[in-house]
């Protein structure tokens, strides 16, 4: 990943300036988390913790953005000098990637010198907000595909080359197969798919020759577009032609795609010229701005399609495109202390959790069946029995007891001391985490529609912690 240390809003280099000016050297434990699910869902996908390390681990400042930098005129050249010579110098403890996550759970922790912290919020939230949000839609598509294979078809669609780019990294996360996309390919070893595109047919005299030609070529990746001319007409009987042709010659033919038109009826009907025809084995594929709402429809309907090719509406999540996550302060390091810190807003929604914290999945003993989270204090230690309460601010019942389970942490180490450098898992490991992880939720909370809410709760010492913070401000505001 290429130096990102200028991706950040001015304001943060300001407010870095501004602790080095006042000779601010304390360290500060900041959050990442996020608020609301997209799409009404009652969960996220964790995706980009890889590239996130890779930028902190990365950050730096070249001469150049040091020159830019003075030129803006509002920053001292003790600063720039610090920046110049710029040494992380902060832990980081993150969930792992691919990890179903809730609203209000620390996602990532960072802990260092508040001038560095503050430096990394745009950056951090750049990063993980997109691959979070694309591979939670990837696996509500891969969901309503219920098994078959879904490739991710949405570079041209992005909004840029990186979130193409890094978007089909996460949509594999997600549960797509493949991409379309030979740069991600490449870069994080993805299967590569892809057939071709109505212009090598229209660049022949007529749709069987181009066929022909392209079964001459590629006798062993013979999948054809029908749908450029007519598909049952012209299209699915042509590609009969040459795949009867490759049999003859000791080749299996792959599939047809149909990218237009009613893919329901055209499916059925397709289907049955290539049973009819001797060809049981040819895979039918569908695209052309498909969701996960689309495909529910299409199998609900009974449209015999075995492969779905997911473009704009997968790569840019074009139905909630935005994973609002934020990063907020929680503790301030004082004197070797650490003192808690909070947000505090008219709205309780946007009222933080303070202090440095963990989070812990539950599950019952014996069982890889979850049934909740609960969100700790960092030093807490979780008894058999636990008086908690609701994450969610919106809740009625405000206590509960927990008890009969096993708790297991969920954030880990992943720079620190003891952890200096951060080993990442490959793609297809990150992957199979999901599918692991997904399956330890109950399956009401994984519907598309009205999922059943996953419950998360707050210990009583960290909600108690947060009542008495928001006390003490309106009692010091009441004194004023």
């Amino acid at each position: 990943m290429s130096n990102l240390s200028m991706l950040t809003d001015l304001y943060e280099f300001s407010m870095a300036n501004g602790y080095y000016e006042a000779a601010n050297d304390e360290v500060g434990s900041f959050d990442v988390f996020f608020r609301k699910v997209p799409d009404q869902g009652s969960f996220v996908i964790f995706a980009g913790l890889q590239q996130a390390v890779d930028a902190l681990e990365n950050f730096h400042f070249d001469q150049p953005d040091i020159d830019y930098l003075r030129g803006l005129h509002l920053y001292s050249e003790g600063f720039l000098d610090y920046l110049q010579h710029f040494k992380f110098d902060c832990e980081v403890w993150a969930i792992p990637e691919g990890t179903p996550v809730f609203p209000r759970e620390p996602l990532l922790t960072i802990k260092g010198p508040l001038l560095q912290t503050q430096l990394f919020e745009t950056l951090l939230l750049n990063i993980l907000n997109h691959q979070s949000l694309i591979a939670t839609k990837a696996r509500r598509i891969t969901y309503a595909a219920e098994g078959r294979p879904v490739m991710e078809f949405g570079a041209r669609r992005a909004q840029g080359p990186s979130s193409a780019t890094y978007g089909a990294r996460a949509a594999i996360i997600g549960g797509c197969t493949s991409t379309s996309n030979v740069q991600a390919a490449e870069l994080f070893g993805i299967p590569a798919a892809g057939t071709m595109a109505h212009s090598w047919i229209e660049a022949f005299p007529d749709e069987l020759t181009a066929f022909e030609k392209w079964g001459e070529i590629y006798p062993d990746n013979a999948a054809l577009l029908v749908d450029t001319y007519d598909v049952l007409s012209s299209g699915v009987p042509n590609a009969i032609k040459v795949f009867k042709e490759l049999q003859a010659a000791g080749h299996k033919p792959v599939g047809i795609r149909i990218d237009s038109g009613d893919i329901a009826q055209l499916a059925k009907a397709a289907r049955q010229q290539l049973d009819a025809a001797g060809l049981p084995e040819v895979k039918i594929t569908a695209s052309n701005s498909l969701d996960e709402t689309v495909i529910q429809a299409l199998l609900k309907e009974g449209a015999p399609i075995d492969n779905f090719g997911i473009g704009e509406k997968l790569i840019t999540s074009a139905s909630a495109p935005v994973l609002s996550g934020v990063y907020k302060l929680t503790a301030v390091q004082s004197q070797g202390q650490w003192v808690p810190k909070i947000k505090i807003s008219d709205s309780t929604e946007k009222l933080t959790l303070p202090s440095i914290k963990q989070v812990y999945r539950l599950y019952r003993p014996g069982s890889d069946q979850a049934f909740g989270d609960v969100i700790a204090l960092k030093d807490e230690v979780l008894t058999s029995d636990i008086t908690a309460v609701p994450a969610s601010p919106l809740a009625t019942k405000r206590q509960t007891v927990l008890k009969d389970f096993v708790a297991v942490p969920l954030q880990q180490p992943v720079l620190t001391q003891d952890h200096p450098d951060y080993v990442a898992p490959n793609l297809p490991e990150i992957q199979q985490r999901t599918q692991e992880k997904l399956a330890e939720l109950p399956a009401a909370t994984k519907r598309l529609v009205n999922p059943d809410e996953y419950r998360v709760y707050l210990t009583k010492s960290l909600a108690d912690l947060q009542t008495e913070l928001v006390q003490k401000y309106h009692e010091k505001e009441h004194v004023q």
